[in-house]
């Protein structure tokens, strides 16, 4: 792999991550929710990432493909925060902007890695 599909990578993961990481921090720990108590809305919410982990890991270019889709799940998530909850609002940006580095990021290496932009020599 190139330098550049290396790096669109690295931004999918940072995204990836990036909100695994900030769901237990922003729901368990500043902002609980009024209706669940945390470990639950920390379980709903991040359940779904864990689906995708071993083919991220390994980048696989179906598991990253579909796991875009999750990625629309928590951008979505976030608008509707920051629109809501004046106060949960910088986590909500942050998961916007998170969700936004693994969607884009995700798209443009699949893209580069694609075997029919590279035929065969």
């Amino acid at each position: 792999m190139s330098l550049r599909p290396q790096l669109l990578y690295a931004l999918t993961l940072l995204g990836y991550f990036g909100i695994m990481v900030l769901l237990p921090v922003w729901i368990g720990w500043f902002k609980p929710p009024g209706l669940l108590i945390p470990p639950v809305a920390i379980a709903l919410l991040a359940l779904p990432l864990f689906f995708a982990l071993r083919g991220m890991l390994h980048a696989r270019r179906y598991t990253v493909a579909w796991s875009l889709f999750l990625s629309l799940l928590y951008f979505t998530h976030g608008i509707i925060e920051a629109w809501s909850e004046p106060v949960a609002r910088w986590g909500a940006i942050t998961e916007v902007i998170l969700a936004t580095c693994w969607l884009t990021g995700g798209i443009a290496w699949i893209r580069a890695t694609s075997p029919r932009r590279h035929p065969p020599a």
